[in-house]
């Protein structure tokens, strides 16, 4: 896979940073039963403890007087950032950046500050403080340059590499389903 240029990201971000405001679409839903498998679902369960049914994601048992941390349940990235890292529409070359769900939605902090919450299908999800980074694996699957880009304050102002969320009210949810914005 050819990895974009820094140039060419930045030139692709007027698309991203056109998506829907308050109301969008659940493009891809994508569940990782193992370390580096990744099967798209036509829909899935968000459940209160484990997140996307399926996924390797549980919490883990508390561990040296730590909890598990039940705010790290769900992942979420722009449809359209995922489409300028990945070179296009190609959902396989998408699924490799690791995240559940993938949404045609403006997912930037001064959209959906903390404690906002999506409500996807019958489901309803909440953004969590936690930060969304990238990592190796990202910059081997998708360049160095898009980490540049992700990480930048312009990067993590938008969310580009995306956000974490937790599962507020359980249900199920189809890709093409509605993704609404409530206020915080």
């Amino acid at each position: 896979m050819r990895h974009a240029t820094l140039d060419e990201l930045y030139a692709g971000l007027d698309a991203v940073r056109g998506a829907p405001v308050d109301m969008g679409t659940l493009k891809l839903i994508v569940r990782r039963p193992a370390r580096g498998e990744r099967d798209i679902l036509a829909s899935g369960i968000l459940e209160l403890r484990q997140g996307l049914v399926g996924d390797r994601w549980k919490p883990a048992p508390p561990s040296r007087g730590k909890a598990p941390d039940e705010e790290l349940q769900v992942t979420v990235m722009s449809a359209r950032m995922a489409a300028l890292v990945a070179g296009g529409d190609d959902r396989d070359a998408w699924a490799q950046a690791g995240d559940q769900l993938f949404v045609d939605l403006d997912i930037s902090e001064a959209n959906l500050p903390v404690g906002s919450r999506l409500a996807i299908g019958s489901a309803l999800i909440e953004v969590s403080p936690i930060p969304h980074t990238g990592c190796g694996k990202f910059i081997r699957r998708f360049g160095v340059d898009s980490m540049k880009l992700i990480s930048s304050d312009l990067g993590r102002e938008l969310r580009l590499r995306g956000l974490i969320a937790h599962v507020v009210t359980p249900g199920v949810i189809w890709a093409g389903d509605r993704v609404s914005k409530i206020e915080a």
